[in-house]
C-alpha cells in the first residue's frame, strides 16, 4: 500500500450516499447487533477496527484494518474509500466518547450510517439502577487521572471508562490522598458478554486483584473530614495554591473571574501566570475550557503545573517565556488576563491585537508604574475601571485588627 499523509481533510458531501457504516457492537459480538447493523457489517467491504472489535465480529469476509497507532493514520486511508462500503466497528455508542465524533468531523453525516449500541456509561447504570442523567459521566481513556478531582463532590455518583486494569487501584489511592477513602468503587468488566463481572470495595482498602482491562468504574463518593474538596465557586482560598508570594489572592481573584466573563470552551491567555490560579480557576469552571499560562520563570512555570495537577486540570497549558514574545505562534485567546507586567513594552498592545471582537481583556496592577498604564488605556479605550481593596482580620498581640492588603487597581476591557 502506497504511504499516505496522515493529515486528513474533511471531504464535502456533493450530495453523495451514505457509504460509511459505523458499528456499535458489544461484548456478545455480532449476535447483539441489529439486523440493520449486522446488514451494514455484511455489505462492507473493509472493515476498520480494533483487533477486539475485529475478533468479536469475526468471521468477516471483508478485507479487515486493524487501527494502526496512533490511530490518524487511518483517517487519510478512510476518507480515499469515499463511495466503497466501509465500516467501522467501535465499542457500544461510538458518538460518546467514541470513535464516531472523529469521524464525524471528517466525513459529512449525511454520508454516514450510526447504529449505536448502549454506551458503557447506559450498561453500568442499567446494572446498579442509577439514573444516568444525574451521574457524572468521564473518561480517563488516555487521559490524566487528574481528571477525577473537580468531580470529588460528596454525595456525587461517577461513571468513569478506565485507561486498563490498573485504573480502578490508581484512582482508589487517588482518593485516599485526597480523604474520600470511605467512596465506595465498583468495576464493571467486560459487560454485555460472558465474561461480564461486577465487584465492589471501598477506596480506603481497595484490594481488587485480576482486574479485566476492559472495565468501567462506578464511584459513590463520600468526603471524609478534612477531604479537599474543590469547591464550585470562584475564589479559591490561597492555601490551595503552592506560590512564593506571586499570587492573585482568593477575594481579588473572585472578582477577575467575574470580570473575564468565562464562557463555554473558550480560551484563556493568562499573562505572568506566577501560581497559576487565575488560569486554574477559569478551567475548573466547566471541563471544555482551555488556557495557556504564560510565565517567565521556570520555577514559576513548574509550580503552575503542579498547582493545575492538584486541583484536577492537568490540560492546563504552561509557556515559559516572557510577554510579548512569548505569545507568538500561541492559538488566539477569546480573554486574556494580565496579572503582571503590564509595564513591559508593547505587552498591552500585543494582547488587545490578539483578541477578537468581543474578546475580553482583564488587567490587574498595585505598583503605581502599573497602574499608570491601566489609567492611560481606561482614557483612550473606555471600559471599566476599579479599586479593590482587602483587609483580613490578623492577631495584634492578644487580640485582633484589620490588616490591609494592597489596593488592586482592574480595568477591564471588550473589544468592540
Amino acid at each position: 500500500m502506497a504511504a499516505l499523509s496522515t493529515r486528513a481533510e474533511p471531504v464535502s458531501s456533493r450530495d453523495a450516499a451514505p457509504w460509511l457504516s459505523v458499528v456499535g457492537i458489544g461484548e456478545d459480538g455480532r449476535a447483539g447487533l441489529a439486523p440493520a447493523a449486522a446488514a451494514a457489517l455484511a455489505g462492507a467491504r473493509i472493515v476498520y477496527g480494533g483487533r477486539r472489535h475485529l475478533a468479536l465480529a469475526g468471521p468477516l469476509d471483508a478485507e479487515t484494518r486493524p487501527w494502526p497507532s496512533p490511530i490518524t493514520q487511518a483517517y487519510p486511508e478512510i476518507l480515499a474509500l469515499r463511495g466503497r462500503p466501509t465500516c467501522i466497528l467501535a465499542t457500544g455508542d461510538p458518538f460518546h466518547y467514541g470513535i464516531g465524533a472523529e469521524i464525524a468531523r471528517l466525513v459529512p453525516a449525511a454520508e454516514i450510517r450510526a447504529f449505536p449500541q448502549p454506551s458503557a456509561f447506559s450498561l453500568a447504570c442499567a446494572r446498579l439502577g442509577w439514573p444516568l442523567a444525574e451521574c457524572a459521566c468521564l473518561t480517563l481513556h488516555g487521559r490524566a487521572l487528574a481528571r477525577i478531582v473537580p468531580h470529588l463532590q460528596p454525595g456525587a455518583r461517577l461513571l468513569v471508562l478506565s485507561w486498563d486494569e490498573t485504573t480502578p487501584a490508581a484512582i482508589a489511592a487517588l482518593m485516599r490522598e485526597r480523604g474520600f477513602g470511605a467512596s465506595t468503587l465498583t468495576v464493571l468488566e467486560a459487560m454485555g458478554g460472558p465474561r461480564e463481572r461486577l465487584r465492589g470495595a471501598a477506596a480506603a482498602g481497595f484490594d481488587l486483584a485480576g482486574i479485566d482491562p476492559l472495565n468501567t468504574l462506578a464511584i459513590t463518593v463520600a468526603a471524609e473530614p478534612g477531604a479537599r474538596v474543590v469547591p464550585l465557586a470562584p475564589g479559591l482560598d490561597d492555601a490551595w495554591f503552592a506560590s512564593d508570594g506571586q499570587l492573585t489572592k482568593a477575594e481579588i481573584r473572585a472578582v477577575t473571574l467575574a470580570a473575564l466573563a468565562p464562557r463555554l470552551g473558550q480560551r484563556l491567555w493568562d499573562i505572568g501566570g506566577g501560581a497559576g490560579s487565575v488560569s486554574i480557576e477559569w478551567m475548573l469552571r466547566h471541563p471544555a475550557m482551555r488556557a495557556v499560562a504564560i510565565e517567565a520563570r521556570p520555577e514559576r512555570a513548574a509550580r503552575i503545573r503542579r498547582n493545575a495537577e492538584a486541583l484536577g486540570v492537568p490540560d492546563l497549558a504552561v509557556v515559559e517565556g516572557r510577554a510579548p514574545a512569548a505569545l507568538a505562534g500561541l492559538a488566539p485567546p477569546d480573554a486574556v488576563f494580565i496579572g503582571g507586567g503590564i509595564s513591559a513594552p508593547g505587552l498591552l498592545p500585543a494582547a488587545l491585537d490578539a483578541l477578537p471582537s468581543g474578546g475580553r481583556l482583564v488587567a490587574n496592577a498595585v505598583t503605581l508604574e502599573a497602574e499608570a498604564v491601566l489609567l492611560a488605556a481606561f482614557a483612550e479605550r473606555g471600559g471599566s475601571l476599579r479599586r479593590l481593596s482587602v483587609a483580613r482580620a490578623d492577631p495584634v498581640g492578644g487580640l485582633h485588627g484589620w490588616r490591609p492588603a494592597m489596593p488592586v487597581t482592574l480595568w477591564a476591557w471588550s473589544k468592540p
